[in-house]
């Protein structure tokens, strides 16, 4: 059985971690932003994507279709 490393810290050495913790992810989200280029620092900055809406064909044409797909299923099984 494996014990927890972090078990066998002192309290110093946990107050260390966290803060090291915390400069790694600040890092990451610094390199992310250059990296990655307008969309990351969207998504870093908690902007929300436009969400999308389905014109009422389109969802007339998934429907029919899914429709499809169990009419064979069911054909296919044998049931009504």
């Amino acid at each position: 059985m494996q014990t927890n490393p972090l078990a066998n810290l002192s309290l110093e050495q946990l107050k260390r971690a966290i803060t090291i913790r915390g400069k790694i992810e600040k890092l990451e989200t610094l390199l992310s932003r250059l990296v990655g280029g307008e969309s990351a620092a969207a998504a870093a900055s908690g902007k929300k994507r436009k969400k999308r809406k389905m014109s009422a064909a389109a969802r007339a044409k998934i429907s029919s279709a899914a429709k499809a797909r169990w009419k064979a299923f069911r054909a296919k099984k044998g049931n009504k």
